[in-house]
């Protein structure tokens, strides 16, 4: 249905073609309502209404979803994942659950090898090593024993670091006289020969040698499709993944319908070179071209590392090595050329920055950026944003950032956090009451693969700010069901732009919806982390259904 044709509905009796009744509908306007049912017709919500008002909608062909009471709620909106990688992993060996020791990741990887062709990658994906037996990272050698006939890297949980064996080093050109990439490291053995273990820029830069195949990439995205819709994923921010045949495929997918999830995409080189967005910029497009399929986002580059690693850039040391020296990828003019240059010329523009250190320099360059040529409503973005200490907080309350906390890494990484930290640090990590203390629109996102893409969990952890362990990771920043849920709806619409067509249940906004298993109000958090989704429409077509 076309606007013009939505608009021109009121003018005749029409029925629903889709409406889900008898339940507990969420619809995230701005005054929170609470209502019983959805009306459908195309692709668009005609209605939202108290269940006595459903009967005049029902026509002969109508499909009629009984709800049973449970949440009816917009379709979640991930504001920070990498779609791509997500759906890779699902075609690489799965080091993550249920590890316990570096054997088992041995074992996982030699069944991986011997399915594959002598000569092609072997990749794992998702280990811990604070979470294995030994309490370290594997190396080359130990990885060698497992093949040289395949090069085989295995990427950390965080996505920044990796281990590699001597194959995947000699086909990256990494040997004992290769010096270290800027902003990244490469670990080495006595005598300076590498161990395998790469760090930052050099592991982006392993990770694309061993980049998959346009096919491969196109097989992974439709399995990542599949499984958000699982979970009720019906937007995401694409973070970057694979450089420019990632963003090709991306498109194709999108138009040619092979994913039905609608995409916001970043352009964003993993390797850090600016070269990469400099050559967006010199097209002339900008944020905002594409559709209600693929859109185009903003221009990121990385400024520092993982919170988890750990390697992001803080202003004070790490509490658990105070002599470490953090890994920041650019200086700041560079910062403020490359992202001031796209500020110019009409992106949005945004960061990875996770450290305090790194979320300072971003909002220098942004305001610097707005100094040198003012935009209204631009809506900068800080990519994690995990450390925001109160001056920082003022700063982007003034300059309207948008920040894109990950509450699900207080869940997983909590503990770490602690440890590497420190308690007054950790307390105030992804600030999101403060955020809605100011005023301030933050938007949520997984950042899976890095952890788990439920949006239910990351809504769960906002609430409770809990660890895996059971400890507390600040109750100031705790907040509500509603304010969590705005962070995974409305909140991710309006961090695309996008807040007038989707992100919450109201009459003409896309008919993205989802019903949960469960009623969410009054539910103690635990329960809701726990709740799993029975429908998943996009557009008003069922793309999911549990059972079904």
């Amino acid at each position: 249905m076309t606007d013009d044709e939505y608009s021109q509905m009121g003018c005749v009796e029409v029925y629903a073609d889709v409406l889900i009744r008898n339940g507990q509908v969420l619809t995230m306007n701005k005054n929170n309502d609470v209502k019983s049912a959805v009306s459908m017709v195309g692709n668009r919500i005609a209605a939202v209404l108290d269940e006595e008002e459903t009967a005049s909608w029902i026509g002969p062909e109508t499909t009629v979803i009984d709800a049973l009471g449970k949440a009816v709620l917009p379709g979640f909106i991930d504001a920070h994942l990498h779609f791509t990688m997500y759906g890779t992993n699902q075609l690489s060996a799965d080091c993550k659950h249920n590890v316990e020791s570096l054997q088992d990741i041995f074992d996982r990887l030699g069944r991986q090898a011997a399915s594959t062709p002598p000569g092609r990658w072997v990749r794992g994906w998702g280990y811990n090593d604070t979470k294995l037996l030994e309490k370290r990272h594997p190396t080359r050698f130990e990885l060698d024993a497992v093949s040289t006939e395949h090069p085989i890297i295995l990427v950390r949980t965080c996505g920044h670091i990796s281990v590699c064996n001597s194959k995947a080093l000699e086909l990256a050109g990494i040997r004992a006289d290769t010096p270290d990439p800027e902003g990244g490291k490469i670990e080495r053995a006595e005598g300076g020969e590498p161990n395998g273990l790469l760090k930052e820029a050099a592991h982006m830069q392993m990770f694309e040698t061993a980049g998959f195949d346009e096919d491969e990439l196109m097989e992974g995205l439709k399995i990542a499709d599949e499984h958000f819709h699982r979970f009720g994923i019906t937007s995401v921010h694409e973070a970057g993944g694979y450089g420019p045949s990632h963003h090709r495929v991306l498109q194709r997918a999108a138009s040619g319908g092979e994913v039905k999830t609608r995409i916001y995409a970043m352009y964003s080189s993993l390797n850090h070179s600016d070269q990469y967005v400099n050559d967006i910029l010199k097209t002339g497009i900008h944020t905002g071209l594409g559709d209600e399929r693929y859109r185009i986002g903003p221009a990121k580059l990385f400024l520092d590392g993982s919170s988890s690693g750990p390697t992001c850039a803080t202003r004070q040391p790490y509490t658990s090595m105070p002599d470490y020296s953090v890994i920041q990828y650019y200086p700041q003019e560079e910062v403020n050329r490359i992202l001031g240059q796209a500020h110019e010329q009409g992106w949005q523009i945004t960061a990875h920055a996770i450290g305090d250190r790194a979320v300072e320099m971003m909002i220098d360059c942004i305001e610097q950026a707005i100094a040198k040529s003012p935009r209204p409503d631009h809506r900068h973005r800080i990519e994690h944003a995990g450390m925001v200490p109160p001056d920082l907080m003022k700063r982007i309350k003034a300059l309207g950032i948008v920040p894109i906390p990950n509450p699900a890494f207080l869940h997983e990484f909590g503990d770490g956090y602690l440890k590497n930290y420190g308690e007054e640090r950790v307390l105030t990590m992804f600030p999101t009451g403060s955020y809605v203390r100011e005023g301030i629109v933050a938007a949520g996102g997984s950042d899976a693969p890095i952890t788990n893409v439920n949006p239910l969990r990351g809504i769960a952890t906002a609430m409770t700010r809990m660890t895996e362990s059971g400890q507390s990771t600040g109750d100031s920043e705790r907040i509500s069901l509603f304010d969590a849920l705005r962070m995974f709806t409305v909140h991710g619409a309006y961090a695309s732009f996008e807040e007038g067509i989707k992100g919450s249940l109201e009459t003409g906004k896309l008919a993205d919806v989802i019903v949960l298993d469960t009623p969410l109000l009054h539910l103690e958090p635990h329960q809701i982390a726990e709740a799993q989704v029975d429908v998943t429409l996009i557009d008003g077509k069922v793309v999911y259904q549990r059972n079904g």
